[in-house]
């Protein structure tokens, strides 16, 4: 049976950030701050396809609606030209610290070195929210290159966890 890798990081301080930045001006990151539930369902089907985003792809409206309406999100948009470039999902936990839910880019835009600009700007707006800790998950089922970029910007792996591989219809080890 195929097995997935989830590697946990964190960040315990802003100090620790290693920076990258797109010297592109055309790319632009901005928050959303009119919650629409059918905006992150809309980019989650589209970023995370061909990384086997498939938790959230079987949700009601409803679902999505309470998942993406809530106060502890905050959702943010990147652009490049005006054309959808990717996104990231910032979630409060219970305890104060900050989840990066979501992150990711379109398709076409892979590849141009933008990934670790908009892990920056995520990083960077976890920290102005006044955490204790910024943490994530990726998965072996995402982008080769995920792990990598989170390490390099100063995350440092906590957990690390070997489950089987999921289903389509059923992925608790993807986003």
């Amino acid at each position: 049976m195929p097995t997935v890798t989830i590697t946990y990081l964190e960040m315990h301080s802003a100090s620790d950030l290693k920076p990258k930045r797109s010297h592109e001006p055309r790319f632009k990151i901005r928050e959303a701050t009119t919650k629409q539930w059918e905006l992150n369902r809309l980019f989650y089907l589209f970023v995370g396809n061909r990384w086997a985003w498939n938790d959230k792809r079987n949700w009601t409206d409803e679902q999505w609606r309470s998942y993406a309406e809530s106060d502890s999100l905050r959702t943010f948009l990147a652009c490049y030209d005006g054309s959808p470039a990717g996104y990231y999902e910032l979630r409060t936990g219970e305890s104060g610290d900050i989840e990066i839910a979501i992150l990711g880019l379109a398709p076409k835009f892979i590849g141009r070195g933008l990934g670790g600009a908009l892990l920056t700007s995520a990083l960077e707006d976890a920290w102005w929210l006044g955490p204790k800790r910024v943490w994530v998950h990726t998965c072996t089922l995402d982008h080769p290159d995920a792990l990598a970029n989170y390490q390099a910007r100063g995350m440092k792996i906590y957990k690390v966890e070997t489950r089987e591989a999921p289903s389509s219809s059923d992925s608790s080890a993807a986003r």
